[in-house]
C-alpha cells in the first residue's frame, strides 16, 4: 500500500510538471481611453458615431456641451436609461475628463446620410436653419451653433454631421418636455413653436449637409449676442 501511495504520488508530482502554466491574467491599462470604452459602444469607435441614427456622434463636440448633457442626464434633466446608469454616481470632476477626451478627437466626418431634393421642404429647412422665423420669434439655427453649424465654444453643439433620426428626436423630446436643459431653456422655447413639418423640414436639410473640412467649433463669441438667454451656456 505504501508503494502504492508513492508510486501515486510521483505520478501526481509528474504530471503537474508536464503541465502548461496558466497564462498570466491579461492586464487592462488603466487610461481613459480604456475607461471611456462602455461610451463607443452606442457612440461609435472613437466617438465618431454608428450607422444606427439614433446615437450622436460625440468627438470633436465643446467640452462644455458634452460635459452639460453628462451632467443633465446625471441630474435627470434627461432620462436616457443606460446614460443614466452610465453616470449616476460620477462626480462633476471626472465628467469634465471625459467631456474633455471626447472632445479633443479630431476626426473626419462621414458622408452625410441623407440625400437633398430640390423641392419646398428643402427651402423651407434651409430658410429655418439659415435665417430663422421672425414673424414666429423663430432664430436662426445659425445664430447660436455658429455660421458654419460646427458648433460654438465652449457650450454650443454642431449641427452638421448628426444623422436625421437623431435630430428628429431631440428636437421632438424639447417639444414634449422629455429633454430639458439649464434654465432658462432655450432650445424648449424655440421647439414649442417649431410644427412637426418645420421639424422635419429644417432636419431633412441638415442632415444632407457635408461637413466642412475645417469642422472645429467657432471661437466664443464669434456669433454675436445670442437671440435668447441659455441657462447652458455661459454669456
Amino acid at each position: 500500500m505504501k508503494r502504492l501511495l508513492l508510486a501515486g504520488a510521483g505520478a501526481c508530482v509528474a504530471a503537474a510538471a508536464a503541465a502548461p502554466a496558466q497564462a498570466a491574467p491579461h492586464a487592462v491599462p488603466d487610461t481613459l481611453a480604456q475607461r471611456v470604452a462602455a461610451c463607443t459602444v452606442c457612440h461609435g469607435k472613437e466617438g465618431r458615431a454608428t450607422a444606427e441614427g439614433y446615437f450622436p456622434r460625440i468627438a470633436g463636440k465643446p467640452a462644455g456641451y458634452l460635459y452639460n448633457q453628462l451632467v443633465n442626464f446625471r441630474e435627470g434633466r434627461r432620462t436616457y436609461p443606460p446614460m443614466v446608469n452610465l453616470v449616476d454616481f460620477m462626480s462633476d470632476a471626472y465628467l469634465h475628463e471625459i467631456a474633455a477626451y471626447f472632445s479633443a478627437l479630431d476626426l473626419p466626418y462621414a458622408p452625410p446620410q441623407t440625400r437633398l431634393e430640390p423641392g419646398e421642404a428643402a427651402g423651407r429647412g434651409e430658410a429655418l436653419v439659415l435665417r430663422g422665423d421672425a414673424a414666429r420669434g423663430i432664430p436662426a439655427c445659425a445664430a447660436c451653433h455658429g455660421a458654419a453649424l460646427t458648433g460654438v465654444a465652449p457650450a454650443t453643439p454642431g449641427l452638421v454631421g448628426l444623422p436625421r433620426d437623431y435630430l428628429n428626436g431631440q428636437l421632438g423630446a424639447w417639444k414634449n418636455r422629455q429633454r430639458r436643459a439649464a434654465a432658462p431653456d432655450c432650445m424648449a422655447q424655440i421647439a414649442a413653436k417649431l410644427t412637426p413639418d418645420d421639424i422635419s423640414a429644417a432636419t431633412h436639410w441638415l442632415s444632407a449637409q457635408v461637413v466642412p473640412a475645417d469642422a472645429h467649433p467657432a471661437a466664443a463669441g464669434s456669433t454675436g449676442p445670442s437671440p435668447l438667454a441659455c441657462g447652458s451656456v455661459p454669456q
